[in-house]
């Protein structure tokens, strides 16, 4: 009987769980803060772990982050809602088998733990060191897409240019376009590939702790230091450093940040001692970083340093001729992960799909499709299992086409109180809309 680790704070929640996978034949052990967690885990084995990415003394991250330094061969599987979806996909790179988004689906539970627990042998047992070098999710795992648009081969020609290069590369493009595979897949074409790639969320690094997140500390060095930690910097040592959302880090890490670079060497906190680093930078941003510099947000200084070389990342209505290459690589992908057999897609939701915005663009569709597959009974993708947001504006295809906007946006909340099966707050939340502001268009269009 396979034994589970659940680290959840909210009890209820926890018991309700515990009690559906004892009935699934697993040993669970519970434990309700990271404290209690990693004291079951000295005293007792585990086959997987289950936390929660919010803990009332850690977060799901970092304690994953010790489980897989001290247990590399325990698989560990982050619950977490679903605004938190993002982080949670960045800590598959840190060694997380997998992660399962809340509201669960039981049958997505069960399958997500059961592939975690079959992982490959020789998977489990991977070095600590090469640990580092960030898993992707299965979906996107070491493997860059070749679109067929005109703009997906002027981005394929300029990886192939760049790649054998040291220059810092500055990847520029929306959120959800691939950023970070752009920057996977430049190390992998380059004299680097045999070392670490370390993936960084700047977003997610409060500024107070970013000094010892980039440069590591000594146990002791400040509250909390409980022990010697290794900075990114020295685990990319050789390698390549991807700083994603760099326009979000405050001025004075900016400064620290522009400090390494200029003498590619670091002192970790509370120590004496540099650290010789030989590491190619890889940034990213979503936002005109020209404009943050004219503003007085971003150091110029930085902005030169990090930008040898940009590369636009595509937004998916700019490569409209690569969406179904896109969907039908998703597809594949998510036929493996919930071991489905889902052959294609309908007439119908190809027809809907290239009339979609994509504001979520490859992400967007990675997740539609994930879960569309999920859903799906026959052979293929029908309608029925596209999110309401699908059918909120359908484009006229003709000039004298009598579509209005009020008018399909009456049917999308009508589509969404089906689905929800009347639920106003579900039917709100699938419309990505306010409770408020459902009520008010309900009130306009006379919907009972």
């Amino acid at each position: 009987m396979p034994k589970i680790l659940l680290i959840e704070d909210d009890i209820s929640f926890c018991k309700l769980l515990e009690k559906f996978l004892v009935k699934k034949a697993y040993d669970v052990t519970i434990a309700f803060s990271a404290a209690e967690a990693r004291l079951a885990i000295k005293n007792e084995s585990f086959d997987l772990i289950l936390t929660d990415l919010r803990l009332p003394d850690s977060d799901g991250i970092g304690l994953m982050s010790e489980i897989k330094n001290d247990y590399p061969e325990i698989p560990v599987i982050l619950m977490t809602g679903y605004s938190d979806v993002n982080t949670a996909v960045k800590a598959i790179k840190n060694g997380a088998a997998d992660y399962i988004s809340k509201p669960f689906n039981p049958d997505e539970v069960l399958l997500v733990i059961t592939n975690a627990l079959q992982l490959p042998k020789e998977e489990k047992e991977t070095p600590v060191k090469e640990k580092k070098s960030n898993k992707k999710p299965a979906a996107v795992e070491n493997e860059f897409v070749k679109g067929i648009s005109t703009a997906s081969k002027k981005l394929l020609d300029h990886i192939q240019l760049v790649s054998p290069t040291d220059m810092s590369v500055l990847i520029i493009g929306e959120s959800g376009t691939g950023k970070e595979i752009i920057a996977k897949s430049i190390h992998q074409q380059s004299n680097r590939k045999n070392n670490n790639f370390i993936a960084v969320d700047c977003g997610a690094i409060p500024k107070e702790l970013a000094a010892s997140e980039f440069f590591g500390h000594l146990k002791g060095s400040f509250t909390g230091a409980i022990s010697d930690k290794m900075g990114y910097f020295e685990a990319a040592n050789g390698g390549t450093l991807f700083l994603d959302e760099i326009g979000n880090l405050s001025y004075e890490n900016q400064i620290q940040l522009l400090r390494a670079l200029q003498e590619r060497k670091i002192k970790p906190v509370g120590s004496n001692k540099e650290i010789n680093v030989d590491i190619r930078i890889i940034t990213a941003t979503n936002e005109d970083l020209r404009e943050a510099v004219k503003n007085g947000d971003f150091r110029e200084d930085l902005y030169h340093r990090i930008n040898e070389f940009s590369i636009q990342s595509p937004s998916l209505k700019d490569r409209e001729e690569d969406l179904m290459v896109f969907a039908d690589y998703f597809l594949e992908k998510a036929n493996q992960q919930l071991n489905k057999d889902i052959v294609g897609f309908s007439p119908e939701v190809v027809t809907i799909f290239q009339n979609y915005s994509w504001p979520g663009n490859l992400r967007e569709l990675q997740n539609c499709v994930k879960r569309a597959t999920l859903l799906s009974q026959g052979d293929f993708i029908q309608t029925d299992v596209l999110p309401a947001e699908f059918f909120q504006i359908q484009r006229s295809q003709s000039s004298g086409g009598n579509f209005s906007l009020s008018e399909n946006e009456k049917e999308a909340i009508i589509h969404a109180l089906s689905k929800a099966q009347n639920n106003k707050s579900e039917a709100a939340k699938l419309l990505k809309i306010t409770r408020k502001t459902l009520y008010n268009k309900l009130k306009q269009y006379n919907i009972d």
